[in-house]
């Protein structure tokens, strides 16, 4: 590569070292960025000319297009969709619905579409590589952009390489963490070469202007000299014109020569969003141009034939022959597009040209493009429907139909986490209210509009951090909703729950008591949540019998066949650990995973899998929670879900102060606590304040322990699931350094929702404290009520840590010989769960017990561990363990099956096994 370019070798050297990994199977993805005529196109041209032998899918984003959701992935995948029934179930029916393929619903959630695009991919692809090329990528429709991106982030050993090529300073293209190259100016050499053997003019002083304006741009050097008469004034004047406006007159220019029908049929093709020639074709008809205008074109360079699709050869022809047309013909092609489209096949295009040809209010194309909007919310194409309502508020004549298409253009901008667009549209419904009106003064359907717009502002005020007036809005507009649509209302209180848990638990049981207070339909489907809600967090909690989760399981599989919002169900996950019923929020959480997976709700799956690895941290299956969160925090990077990367982050931190990972355990807290915005604490910093002191306190370093511990007693973080579960290890390191009565009012507290909970294991902690706290006497009656009160077999962590405590207590009685057998035992369990400051606290303790203890010469660590796997491959080998097939693996960790493959044969070698059917026994 790079002898075809000037001035580009470093940059094809890049490049081509993309596409030859891609050879040796590894995948890789690379951004170009740069100003328009830079040689974006002309290193893909290179790129794609320089793949021989290997798979190309192509595709480019369409400016008219960016409104339409899917349509850019859509065109790529084109070649691509006869490996489509090779992917697993739910993968198909995305893609289907997405494409608009399938009759029934579907989901296609951007971020699963992505999953489904690397699957098709990799299959495409075969056994060989694949290269995958998408020019003009500033022009991509949202959703496209969200599946693209998340696919690219997931490559790994499929051999695909992946380069999108994006525009500078115009439309959006946003890859955060993503490998950019940026082209610069060409340097004056290679602009003088490039120049000159393109036979541009050998005039000295138009050959200095040209070079002086271009300012390095290879477009501006290829096309100013083809039209050195096209500026109005004397070729050498300096600073005639723009560089841009030089560019469009130099592209226009030649087709303002072409014959006349040719220039009719280039409009068309400009205004069109599709390329498909005969729709260009039908439409040129009614302007009195075909078929026979073409070859004129063609032959001038300006458009390329590739099968059945015209394609310019360059965005900025396209664009300056669209936007140089006079008004009244750029109206008119929009028309007759519109009635060459198919108004069953293709309505949304023809919307869209209807609206385009449309200069005044007309209710009818304002009707054809709200139903355009909710096509594309079927679709999950948010930002297409919000652009859609937003255009067809504008074109509407009746003012209670804009309002309200306003309001959906604002909850579609909500979806799509445009949070400013959303506030926007959302605040211009409510102007016409005054802000003092009350639900009397209002009819039910504007009481019910303003209380949407009120969720909408108040959902972006939650994302942004802004607490306080989330909660504000939300419980205005609840309040709003309550008579006329009290459904509506009592989903705002959930979510104003949720908003009041970071305010504290006064705002939280005010919040509870407005969901208590609403008359909701005995068949609403929010319904069982907000009854939930009310019994385990209400006033009156304290004196009832907690609500059971485990109905809740049967309420998420109701959800999978359509009968409730998944999403509903999340915060009983939450609410159910901290009532203490960790067994059940861990079978929940199972069955909304799974509800996910198969549904495409990636997006909540970063919360689920918070929530379940919190169930099995509580449950010592450390294995577990740590691949549980490590999945989530993969999930939560790739969707840019920030609050749940703190969350998870130190959520990972806690397995490794168990573990005694100390260092690995402080890049893990540094993480979860960089998660703050205005200076408001992390989401994560409760959960990273537990694994701190957890760290200390195995460390023996009681006195940092307890200073950590104790941030959690503070009152606006103590209601929190962790502050609560860190009593015992308060209480614990305040007896350690003598000061017990640090810890008083926090093991009150903890006293009270141990009772509460019924829970065996909570009252055998809560024994274990007042054995802690007890003088000698009283001690023992205590231990020996928490081992009674522990079940080994599903919270061994902390039944060992009873034994470790009572054994230590009976050294310091100097009854050894009983100390010795609690604290093998405690050694054992710690050995087991691989918890080494633990089992070195055990092992110290029964050598001064008088036992003759053999050192550590080994830590015990699982089969993964002591094979070296990575994180990744652990993972997909106990799947594999389990039966799996790499196709199931691959649809349920969001890779491709290719890469599946890979990581089994890299784990094969370091298991010492040579088969998928030997790693059941290691795994058993």
């Amino acid at each position: 590569m790079g002898m075809t370019l000037y001035g580009r070798d470093a940059e094809s050297a890049v490049v081509g070292a993309l596409v030859e990994g891609a050879r040796g199977g590894r995948s890789g993805v690379l951004v170009l960025r740069g100003e328009a005529g830079i040689g974006k196109s002309a290193l893909v041209d290179e790129v794609v000319a320089a793949a021989g032998g290997m798979t190309v899918v192509r595709g480019t984003g369409v400016e008219f297009e960016a409104e339409l959701p899917f349509a850019g992935l859509q065109l790529l995948l084109r070649t691509a969709m006869g490996s489509l029934g090779a992917l697993p179930a739910p993968q198909q029916r995305a893609l289907r619905a997405a494409f608009g393929l399938a009759a029934e619903g579907g989901v296609s959630e951007p971020m699963f579409v992505g999953l489904a695009v690397l699957s098709l991919l990799s299959e495409h692809a075969g056994d060989g590589p694949l290269l995958c090329v998408v020019d003009d990528a500033q022009w991509l429709d949202r959703a496209s952009t969200d599946a693209l991106i998340f696919a690219a982030r997931r490559l790994d050993a499929e051999g695909i390489a992946m380069v999108f090529a994006a525009r500078d300073g115009e439309g959006t293209f946003d890859t955060p963490g993503l490998p950019e190259l940026r082209l610069a100016p060409l340097a004056e050499p290679d602009a003088a070469a490039l120049l000159a053997a393109r036979g541009g003019t050998t005039a000295e002083p138009v050959r200095a202007q040209v070079l002086a304006e271009a300012r390095g741009n290879p477009l501006a050097l290829l096309e100013l000299p083809l039209a050195p008469d096209s500026a109005p004034g004397p070729p050498g004047a300096p600073g005639a014109l723009p560089l841009t406006s030089r560019l469009q007159l130099a592209f226009h220019g030649r087709v303002s020569h072409l014959p006349r029908g040719t220039q009719t049929l280039l409009l068309v093709a400009a205004a069109d969003h599709t390329g498909e020639l005969a729709t260009i074709l039908r439409a040129a008809a009614g302007l009195g141009a075909g078929v026979h205008d073409l070859p004129p074109a063609q032959d001038s360079g300006l458009v390329l034939l590739d099968g059945d699709t015209l394609r310019f050869r360059h965005p900025l022809v396209r664009a300056a022959i669209h936007q140089r047309a006079p008004l009244p013909e750029r109206l008119a092609a929009h028309r007759a597009l519109a009635e060459a489209a198919d108004p069953v096949r293709d309505p949304d295009h023809r919307a869209w040209h209807l609206a385009a040809a449309t200069t005044g209010p007309d209710e009818s194309v304002a009707t054809a493009l709200e139903r355009t909007a909710g096509r594309a919310r079927e679709r999950s194409g948010y930002t297409a429907a919000a652009a859609a309502y937003e255009r067809a508020a504008h074109l509407s004549t009746d003012p209670d139909a804009r309002t309200r298409r306003l309001l959906l253009a604002a909850e579609s901008a909500s979806e799509a986490g445009e949070i400013a667009r959303a506030r926007a549209f959302a605040t211009s419904t409510t102007r016409s209210t005054p802000s003092d009106s009350t639900p009397s003064q209002q009819t039910a359907d504007g009481a019910v509009l303003r209380a949407r717009a009120l969720h909408v502002q108040g959902l972006a005020d939650f994302w942004e951090g802004a607490f306080p007036g989330a909660h504000r809005l939300l419980t205005a507009g609840a309040a709003l909703a309550a008579g006329p649509d009290p459904e509506r209302a009592a989903r705002m209180l959930v979510q104003a729950a949720h908003t009041a848990w970071y305010l504290g638990p006064g705002e939280v049981a005010d919040t509870i008591a407005d969901l208590a207070a609403l008359d909701l339909p005995a068949d609403a489907p929010i319904r069982p949540v907000a009854v939930f809600l009310t019994r385990a967090l209400g006033a009156d909690a304290a004196g009832s019998e907690p609500p059971a989760v485990d109905l809740a399981a049967e309420q998420a599989r109701a959800a999978r066949a359509g009968r409730l919002d998944p999403r509903d169900l999340v915060m009983l996950c939450g609410v159910a650990l901290t009532l203490g019923q960790d067994t059940e929020a861990h079978e929940l959480t199972t069955a909304l995973t799974s509800e996910s997976r198969e549904s495409g709700g990636i997006g909540r799956l970063s919360t689920i899998m918070f929530f379940r690895a919190e169930a099995e941290i509580f449950e010592s299956r450390y294995d577990d929670a740590g691949h549980t969160a490590a999945e989530g925090l993969r999930i939560s990077r790739d969707t840019g879900q920030g609050q749940w990367v703190s969350q998870l982050s130190s959520a990972l931190a806690h397995v490794a102060a168990l573990r005694g990972d100390e260092d690995g355990c402080r890049r893990l807290l540094d993480d979860a606590l960089a998660g703050g915005t205005g200076g408001a604490m992390a989401p994560g910093a409760p959960w990273a304040y537990w694994s701190h002191g957890l760290l200390e306190l195995g460390l023996g370093r009681a006195r940092f322990a307890l200073d950590r511990l104790s941030l959690l007693t503070e009152e606006s973080v103590r209601h929190h699931i962790c502050a609560t579960r860190s009593v015992p290890d308060l209480v614990e390191a305040a007896v350690r350094i003598g000061a017990p009565e640090r810890s008083d009012d926090a093991f009150a507290r903890f006293e009270r929702w141990a009772a509460r909970s019924g829970q065996g294991w909570a009252a055998a902690l809560v024994a274990r404290c007042r054995a802690l706290r007890a003088p000698d006497e009283a001690a023992e009656a205590y231990y020996t009520e928490a081992l009674r009160g522990h079940d080994p077999h599903r919270r061994p962590m902390e039944s060992a840590r009873t034994a470790l405590l009572y054994g230590e207590w009976l050294r310091r009685a100097r009854r050894r010989s009983e100390a010795r057998d609690h604290l093998q035992a405690a050694l054992d369990t710690f050995e087991r769960l691989g918890v080494r400051p633990w089992a070195d606290r055990a092992r110290s303790e029964l050598g001064a017990a008088g036992a003759a203890v053999a050192a550590a010469a080994k830590e015990t660590r699982s089969v993964a561990d002591e094979a070296g796997l990575t994180p990744q491959e652990a993972q997909i080998v106990r799947l594999a363990a389990q039966g799996m097939s790499n196709k199931d693996i691959a649809a349920q960790l969001f890779l491709s099956p290719r890469t599946v493959g890979h990581h089994l044969y890299k784990a094969y070698p370091k298991l010492g096994v040579v088969s998928r059917g030997e790693l059941g026994a290691l795994f058993e």
